[in-house]
């Protein structure tokens, strides 16, 4: 196993900042279901870790915000019927959530007008479906 989990090129998450707790699983598993704890919780404290900025601190907190539960961030897996599987599974699931997280903001929308030709198509084609709908109706058309 390595020191951390990596998040991307200049993050990685220690292991020793992430709990690991495991429990009886609902998912796959047979009989076994009932003897083996096969679900695994990361939780990872964002408020009081070391490896983040305060910037990256502050854009998880902002975006992570429903999730956290006192700074915490908590991560499960149970699909899979060995606990090793469902550890690497909770930890790329962990590492995607603080990626996205950290991803910078979309760039705003930049607003633009309607250029004359699509104007002058979209009242065209506004005027052939009245007039059609008019021919349709039943009453004289002018």
């Amino acid at each position: 196993m390595t020191t951390g989990i990596p998040v991307g090129p200049s993050l990685v998450i220690p292991r020793a900042e992430v709990t690991v707790r495991f429990s009886r699983s609902s998912g796959p598993g047979g009989q076994g279901v009932n003897t083996t704890d096969s679900r695994v919780e990361l939780v990872w404290d964002i408020a009081s870790s070391a490896v983040l900025t305060e910037v990256q601190r502050a854009r998880l907190v902002e975006r992570l915000g429903p999730r956290l539960v006192a700074g915490a961030l908590t991560v499960t897996a149970s699909e899979h019927r060995e606990q090793l599987r469902n550890r690497a599974a909770a930890e790329r699931r962990l590492a995607a959530l603080v990626a996205e997280g950290l991803s910078p903001p979309a760039r705003q929308r930049r607003p633009t007008r309607p250029t004359r030709g699509s104007k002058e198509r979209r009242l065209a084609a506004k005027s052939r479906r009245s007039a059609t709908k008019r021919l349709r109706s039943g009453r004289d058309g002018d």
